[in-house]
């Protein structure tokens, strides 16, 4: 990126406005895919503890804090500098789910059960369609609520999954 700007300085000081304006759509297209790569980190994080969850049927401390984290996280990256628009609209998580499931799935092979699991296994083993559901509905919630509720609003839906209530109340 320093390299661009230093470009960026010479157009300009030299009245190459046009080349000047395509090293800033260059800059705006990389700071872009930059908060969309940091997304789709948050989002396997997220993925990950949702299988994690749906096979062993319980919900521990550890889980439920990356879920959550990774959706707080998510609602801040997602939330352009006007503060009025996303960079991915609630209408555009499914591609980008579908997309990030299957490596999700690999991932967790490593952690589900103590990686009792192969990811070929793991695969055959998940509800994906389920997964998914559940992932868009925080997701969702990310649009719905402000910062400031967001941590208790996940904190009272992660107690309607698996083990969920028994993790409500410390028995786990």
């Amino acid at each position: 990126m320093t390299q661009e700007l230093a470009d960026l300085r010479t157009s300009i000081l030299e009245g190459r406005y046009g080349d000047a304006l395509a090293i800033v759509d260059d800059l705006e297209s990389m700071g872009r895919k930059g908060i969309l790569r940091h997304i789709k980190s948050f989002l396997m994080s997220m993925l990950i503890h949702l299988i994690n969850n749906q096979i062993e049927m319980r919900m521990t401390n550890s889980w439920a804090a990356s879920i959550r984290d990774s959706v707080m996280e998510i609602q801040e990256l997602n939330l352009q500098e006007n503060q009025t628009s996303y960079y991915v609209k609630a209408e555009d998580w499914q591609s980008l789910l579908e997309e990030s499931l299957p490596r999700s799935i690999s991932t967790a092979s490593v952690e589900v059960r103590e990686g009792s699991y192969t990811p070929f296994q793991l695969k055959n083993m998940v509800n994906a369609p389920q997964i998914m559901q559940i992932a868009q509905e925080l997701l969702y919630l990310t649009y719905q609520h402000s910062a400031i509720d967001l941590p208790d609003i996940i904190n009272e839906y992660l107690t309607q999954l698996p083990g969920g209530e028994d993790w409500k109340y410390g028995n786990f």
